[in-house]
C-alpha cells in the first residue's frame, strides 16, 4: 500500500513532481490561496523605505503643486505659495519637462525620497508621499486609485490652467495664494 496522499503547494511544484516520478508520493496539488495582504496595493502591503523606484515614481499623482515656487519669511520661517511654476513644469501635463536632469537645470530642485520626505512640510495636505507618511491612505482621485492619470486634473488637484511659468514673473511676492495648500 502506498502512501497517504499529501497536499503540496504549487509553489513546490518541481519538487513535487520529483517526488511522484519517484513513486515517494501520491500528490493532491492546491494552488496557494492568496492572503488578504497579497491583495492590497503596493502603497498599502509597502512602507515608503520598502518601495522601489518605479514604486516610489508612481506615487506621483501628476499635480505638479510641489513645483511651485515657494517664499519664506525670513523671520518666522513661514512657507507661502505661490502660482508660479518652476520653468521646467509642462504647464499642460503638470510634469517635468526634464526629469531625470532637472538637477542640472534647477539645482534648487528638491528630490524627494523616504530618508528626507519629512523635511518639506510645505507639501500639499493631498501629496501621496504626504499622506503615506502620516498614515493614511491615496486620495479617489489619484491615477493610482482611479486608474486615470486625468482624474487628478478633473478634481481640481492639479496646477493645469491655475499657474504661470516663472519664465513670465518679475516678481513672486505678487503671485502669494492660499489654494495650494
Amino acid at each position: 500500500m502506498g502512501t497517504a496522499p499529501q497536499a503540496i503547494h504549487c509553489g513546490r511544484a518541481a519538487l513535487a513532481l520529483r517526488l511522484i516520478q519517484r513513486g515517494k508520493v501520491n500528490c493532491v496539488f492546491r494552488p496557494f490561496k492568496k492572503s488578504k495582504v497579497d491583495e492590497l496595493p503596493y502603497w498599502r502591503r509597502k512602507s515608503l523605505e520598502e518601495m522601489t523606484k518605479a514604486e516610489w515614481e508612481g506615487l506621483c499623482d501628476g499635480c505638479g503643486r510641489c513645483c511651485l515656487n515657494k517664499l519664506e519669511h525670513e523671520t518666522t520661517g513661514e512657507i507661502f505659495h505661490t502660482d508660479v511654476a518652476c520653468r521646467l513644469l509642462d504647464l499642460e501635463t503638470c510634469r517635468c519637462t526634464s526629469y531625470e536632469d532637472r538637477k542640472r537645470f534647477v539645482p534648487e530642485c528638491q528630490m524627494l525620497t523616504h530618508r528626507n520626505l519629512k523635511k518639506y512640510p510645505w507639501l500639499p495636505s493631498t501629496c501621496a508621499y504626504r499622506l503615506l507618511l502620516e498614515g493614511k491612505d491615496l486620495n479617489w482621485w489619484h491615477p493610482l486609485v482611479s486608474g486615470d492619470p486625468e482624474t487628478v486634473h478633473r478634481a481640481g488637484v492639479s496646477v493645469r490652467h491655475r499657474v504661470i511659468s516663472e519664465r513670465e514673473c518679475d516678481d513672486l511676492e505678487n503671485h502669494v495664494v492660499s489654494w495650494p495648500a
